[in-house]
Formats: structure tokens, sequence, C-alpha cells
């Protein structure tokens, strides 16, 4: 596994009271040449990237667009005041510098989470574009806060497949939506309140392509230690296959405060896939041409990773 330079230390600067911890790795997988995720692990700012294009251009891709989010000054102070709005603002710089960078030939998704307070009050403030994903691990119970946006996501929400058949489809590396390529380009948003003992799982599609939710579940559930949790998802994904690029970021709250600004204390309760590259649907057609002849395995994608830390 390996750290990208995008990951930058947290900083001092927001008031006493909610405290983080968390751990982050990547790793190029056992089928790619390349790892073409990135990611940024610096509060309040978690998300991945993961890259499309290949031949190094979804690498450039992600690569600018975790830059873009390193740029906002709240990276720098640790202060907890972005909005969506703000983000969407540096989001639509990343799209414009992508598509000038590889000439709208490569993409990128983008999922994470940003920690903001209001009224004194702290909350996750989720994003999303693409198929990487959020998760939030809350009182026990393990949700997918971002929808994907796929092909497949907009056949099970039209009732035309199930969830699980979502998992084995063929097309289900097709996004709908990217940064630098295609037509949309704008992120989704949530807002949820920071619960004593919340735990935020950010991860490329190399992850849950490998696992299933109840894997992931059964880790970040008994796993406490934030970093060795991220440790044991990524190896977990390697052992299942590692056919994709896979990036882990995991995020602990601790010292949340309640509707009386008093900190509580509350415990936390201790699918093959074939080796494919997520495309933006406006590139499946030619992909389908030009590979007609050859298998999927044909189709790789990646970026540089050693295996170290």
């Amino acid at each position: 596994m390996n750290s990208q330079p995008a990951s930058i230390s947290p900083a001092a600067g927001h008031e006493p009271g909610l405290s983080l911890s968390y751990g982050y790795g990547t790793d190029r997988g056992l089928r790619r040449e390349l790892n073409e995720d990135s990611f940024i692990a610096s509060d309040p700012v978690f998300a991945v990237a993961d890259g499309m294009g290949g031949h190094e251009a979804g690498e450039i891709a992600s690569g600018m667009c975790v830059r873009a989010l390193a740029a906002m000054p709240q990276v720098a102070t640790g202060e907890r005041n972005v909005t969506a709005a703000v983000l969407q603002q540096y989001l639509v710089r990343a799209d414009s510098s992508i598509r000038q960078a590889t000439g709208a030939r490569a993409g990128t998704t983008l999922a994470g989470a940003v920690v903001v307070e209001q009224m004194g009050m702290p909350y996750w403030l989720v994003m999303n574009i693409g198929d990487s994903r959020t998760y939030l691990l809350s009182q026990g119970e393990l949700v997918q806060v971002s929808v994907d946006h796929s092909e497949v996501q907009e056949l099970v929400d039209a009732g035309e497949i199930r969830p699980e058949e979502a998992a084995v489809h063929p097309r289900r590396h097709v996004v709908t939506r990217a940064l630098g390529t295609g037509d949309e380009t704008e992120a989704d948003y949530w807002l949820l309140p920071v619960q004593e003992g919340d735990r935020i799982l950010v991860c490329s599609d190399g992850l849950n392509a490998e696992l299933t939710d109840e894997h992931m579940f059964r880790i970040l559930s008994t796993v406490l230690d934030p970093q060795e949790a991220v440790d044991a998802l990524i190896q977990a994904a390697l052992r299942n296959g590692g056919r994709d690029n896979v990036t882990v970021i995991v995020v602990d709250a601790r010292n949340v405060m309640n509707d009386g600004g008093i900190a509580t204390t509350a415990p936390r309760t201790a699918a093959d896939a074939e080796e494919e590259t997520t495309l933006p649907r406006a590139q499946v057609a030619d992909v389908h041409r030009s590979s007609s002849d050859s298998s999927s395995d044909d189709e790789e994608s990646g970026e540089p990773g050693d295996g170290s830390r």
C-alpha cells in the first residue's frame, strides 16, 4: 500500500470539542500496472478520487481533483466552515482543469466527507460524483450514504434489476457522472449530524467490488484503530482478487457535543468482480467496438503502487 502526496497532515484551528482520528491507504491491486486513485485525508476534508482514462491519464485526473480540494483554505487552517456551494466551486475548477489537461479524454470519480460545524454542532457533509462510495457506521449499523452515479444504479432505481444483480452486471463499471469528461459533472451532497462514535468509510470501487457490505461491516465494527481497519480492508480486498486499485479512508468521531453543548462519551459498538475499467457512459460504445475481438481483460487502468507505506 502507498500514500499519495495529496494526503496532507491535519492542521489546528477549529474549536475544542469534536476530535477526529483517521487512517488511510491505497494499493494498485493485483491486476493493474498503475494506480489511478488519489486521495486527501486532512481534517476537515476526507475524499477519494478514482481516475478513468488509462495510460496515466486517469492518474492525472484524480490527482488534479484532490489537489483542487487541497487548495481550499480550510485544509490549511483546519476550520470546519466549508459549505456545499464552496465545495462545488472547487469541483468546477477541477473539472475545467482536467478537461484542459487531458482534452476531456480522462475523468475521475469523487466521494468523501467534509466535517462542518453549524450553530456549534458538527455534521458530515458527504459529497459524491461517480461510483466511489462513502459509508457511515453509526449506532452499530453500516449504511451507504452516497448513491452511485452508474448505469446499474439507474437500473436498480427503475426496478429493472435487484441490488444484488448490480454487483455482477456486465455494465456495472459504467458511470453516468464524472469530473473532467461527459456532460454531467455536478456532485450530490448530504448533510448528516455527527453522532458519538461515528465511523466514516470512504473508498474507491476497488474495495466494494471485492467485499460485501457484511464483510466491510465485520472489519469496521471489530477493528477499533482506524489505520488498522484501513489496512485490514485493503488486505481483504487483495485476498478476494484485488482486480482494481483500492483506496480506503476511515475516520472516527469522538467527543461529539450534544444539543446542550456537552461532550458525549458513549462507546461505539464494537462478489467476485471481473477485471474491468470504470468508464464514463460516453466512452462505452467506442470501447465496446474496439474490444469486440478481445476480452475485457485488455481494458486496464492504474497508478504506481509498490506495496509499501
